[in-house]
């Protein structure tokens, strides 16, 4: 909202909005988006301009869609999933990921599988069965040993700490 309201303000009209993606009408020339990226870093947002760092935020939007968003089972694999959403071969995709974040897709979609855990077992609403099942992972053992390589604790022992946070998205 933040976004659309700064483009309103500036007079743009804006094709569509989505989470780390905006289509406006009008290409911006330089002054233009030195203001709106000046504007943005003031909300709190980042005017993304290169080509590679837009896909790679493509790429980390559509994970965590997948991840927070999506709850039907998937009938493709990751790599198969976004090289036909976002039209590009995955070994491109994989290579620019992992170049300009330093780790790679699969690696980035296992944390983020892992935060939405952690969130799911503090609200502890769910079995560790139902969270598994939402989360596509193949069975309860799958998802254990998971959490366990990534955080060093079973899912069981992580609800009994007393300082269980998780990270936000953004510092991932």
């Amino acid at each position: 909202m933040a976004v659309k309201s700064e483009l309103k303000k500036m007079g743009f009209s804006i094709i569509s909005i989505q989470l780390g993606e905006v289509e406006i009408t009008t290409d911006l020339d330089e002054s233009q988006s030195q203001m709106l990226s000046k504007n943005l870093n003031l909300l709190g947002f980042e005017l993304l301009d290169d080509k590679g760092n837009k896909t790679v935020e493509r790429i980390k939007n559509r994970i965590i869609d997948l991840v927070y968003y999506k709850t039907e089972q998937r009938k493709s694999n990751l790599s198969s999933y976004l090289a036909d959403d976002l039209g590009q071969d995955y070994s491109t995709l994989s290579k620019l990921f992992s170049e300009n974040e330093g780790t790679t897709i699969a690696h980035y979609f296992i944390v983020q599988k892992i935060e939405r855990v952690k969130e799911l077992l503090l609200y502890n609403e769910m079995t560790l069965s139902e969270i598994a099942i939402q989360l596509n992972y193949s069975n309860v053992a799958h998802l254990s040993n998971q959490f366990k390589k990534t955080t060093g604790y079973t899912p069981t022992q992580f609800k009994q700490l007393k300082d269980n946070t998780r990270k936000q998205i953004d510092g991932l």
